[in-house]
């Protein structure tokens, strides 16, 4: 409807058009049932820029998921040496700088989404 909407505002579309082309949309059962109603009218032109690709610093593969148990095992050591407990903040921080590019995928191959 949005895109029988934009065609009457365009000035495509009379009044008595646009109602029995909406009649056809709201009765369509298929997809084939709505596109029937646009074969006569332009192809919707997006007005939205194209967005660049991100350039930013990545690390190697392999790199972030080898990285984790170092920073455990050393929040652990500067744990028992200093009796600090803040430096085991360095592991969730760690994990977030190392991985929260990451966007939703999963296992850092970009398959599937986070449940």
């Amino acid at each position: 409807m949005k895109r029988l909407s934009d065609h009457f505002a365009a000035g495509r579309l009379s009044v008595a058009e646009f109602d029995e082309r909406s009649a056809i949309v709201a009765a369509a059962v298929t997809r084939g049932d709505v596109e029937q109603v646009f074969t006569d009218l332009p192809a919707p032109v997006s007005l939205e820029k194209p967005v660049p690709a991100e350039r930013g610093f990545r690390l190697p593969a392999g790199v972030a998921q080898r990285a984790m148990p170092v920073v455990t095992i050393l929040a652990l050591i500067l744990f028992l040496v200093t009796q600090q407990w803040w430096f085991f903040l360095a592991i969730p921080l760690a994990g977030a700088l190392l991985f929260g590019d990451r966007r939703g995928h999963r296992n850092g191959h970009g398959h599937g989404r986070w449940h």
